[in-house]
């Protein structure tokens, strides 16, 4: 995968790793002294020495190249530039698809009220799944940034325009060496917060209020993300799950589809 230079910010394939600092670099920065290392001194230390008054002195940096492989700052949280940029358009797509629900309530009293806070409950639905991605992995010491992915985005813009609505504008991106166990909890981090916030919202909208169609809206929408997410296929999360620990799959599997179903009818009850 595609990672920043840590000088300059430009997308390497394949960085170089300094030994000194530990920091990713493009080929013009990889190094000490063109990317202002701070421990300039220890790399200078270790230039080779000729071997006698005869030789002569071609001393170099004795520099190891390390191809894709992230900086491992176990539990380390942090954001790139280029992140931010990715998860501001993830934000606004999700968003769209909040004032979706309301647009044909366009005139009515109040619709840009309800619409908004029903944007920013699904907002934060997306937000919080992938985050807790991103967070699992970087306190496993794993290079962990959010990306957006073209159908993955072109996919969520036209659910603002369609009836069928899937929230999937990108993805975490993980990379460093792993276990199944790093892969396994990484992954299985985000669905179960679409299951903890299906469960909150399903219970929300039993209980009388202006409010309980956002509930509603919110319990289907987590319940859709948790079980597609589950499904134990290709590159989803469920996969990962499956190849680590089937059992916690399976109850995991079990516990999305049995919320997903009651918020499923919940939702098809208000159309």
């Amino acid at each position: 995968r595609y990672m920043n230079c840590s000088r300059c910010g430009q997308d390497v394939l394949m960085p170089f790793r300094c030994p000194y600092c530990g920091g990713q670099f493009c080929s013009e920065h990889r190094l000490p002294e063109n990317h202002q290392c701070p421990n300039l001194l220890q790399a200078q230390s270790h230039r080779y020495e000729p071997a006698s008054n005869t030789v002569p002195n071609n001393a170099s940096y004795e520099y190891k190249i390390t191809f894709g492989q992230p900086r491992k700052v176990k539990g380390r949280i942090y954001f790139s530039p280029k992140e931010l940029q990715h998860i501001l358009i993830g934000i606004l797509l999700v968003s769209g698809i909040g004032f979706s629900f309301g647009f044909g309530a366009i005139g009515q009293q109040g619709w840009l009220f309800y619409s908004s806070i029903l944007a920013l409950l699904l907002t934060l639905s997306f937000i919080i799944h992938e985050f807790a991605h991103k967070f699992t992995a970087q306190k496993r010491g794993l290079w962990s940034e959010f990306r957006l992915t073209t159908w993955g985005a072109l996919i969520t813009l036209l659910s603002i325009f369609l009836p069928f609505k899937l929230i999937s504008p990108g993805a975490v991106m993980i990379s460093g060496p792993m276990n199944l166990e790093d892969l396994g909890r990484t992954s299985i981090a985000g669905p179960l917060t679409n299951i903890t916030l299906n469960a909150i919202f399903l219970v929300a909208a039993y209980i009388p209020s202006e409010f309980f169609w956002i509930f509603a809206i919110g319990a289907f929408i987590n319940g859709l993300m948790a079980v597609l997410n589950l499904i134990p296929f290709g590159i989803l999360d469920g996969f990962k799950i499956f190849r680590w620990n089937k059992i916690l799959w399976a109850v995991t599997f079990g516990l999305a589809l049995a919320l997903a179903i009651p918020s499923y009818f919940l939702y098809f009850s208000l159309i």
